[in-house]
């Protein structure tokens, strides 16, 4: 079996169920979703970050790969989503610590969605000052950009590793 059992329960059981029979799909799906945002990361990197400590912008994007770059970061919320959903699913099967920081690590993201926006980062450093936060806040908004890394990592691996064990089966 690709997944191992989660424990019984009443509690969402139906759901889980069908959630553990499609697991291979629902991982590959997260995987793809979640690995999306390394477009995000590269423009925070080399547009903004670099630009504000270097002075220099290391990608300027067409008016296309800023529309790509857009629909991307709509992509984010469906991501969060079904990783957060990954991780309670890992959590129910089997008690693990790293999957609780995961929870946190992916679920601060909201907190640079709906409040530290992308907008707020690029005019804090451009130096267009529109709101009375402080300036420093920009950077723990792209601190919190960059917690999504490790949960990346550990995701992608689990796809991998559960796509090789489908693969060498199938041979």
């Amino acid at each position: 079996m690709i997944a191992p059992r989660t424990r019984s329960g009443k509690q969402g059981g139906r759901f889980w169920r069908w959630y553990e029979r499609h697991y291979a799909l629902a991982l590959t799906l997260t995987s793809f979703l979640f690995t999306l945002q390394i477009v995000h990361l590269f423009w925070l990197t080399t547009h903004v970050v670099l630009q504000r400590l270097t002075g220099t912008s290391y990608f300027n994007p067409s008016a296309f790969w800023q529309y790509a770059i857009i629909i991307v970061d709509y992509t984010e919320i469906p991501a969060l989503l079904t990783t957060t959903l990954l991780y309670v699913y890992e959590l129910k099967k089997d008690f693990a610590w790293r999957y609780i920081i995961f929870i946190v690590l992916l679920n601060s993201q909201w907190l640079h969605l709906f409040w530290i926006t992308d907008e707020f980062v690029v005019n804090q450093f451009a130096g267009m000052q529109a709101t009375v936060l402080p300036a420093w806040l920009a950077w723990v908004a792209i601190s919190i950009d960059y917690l999504e890394i490790p949960v990346m990592i550990a995701t992608l691996w689990r796809t991998f590793t559960i796509l090789f064990r489908r693969f060498k089966r199938l041979r």
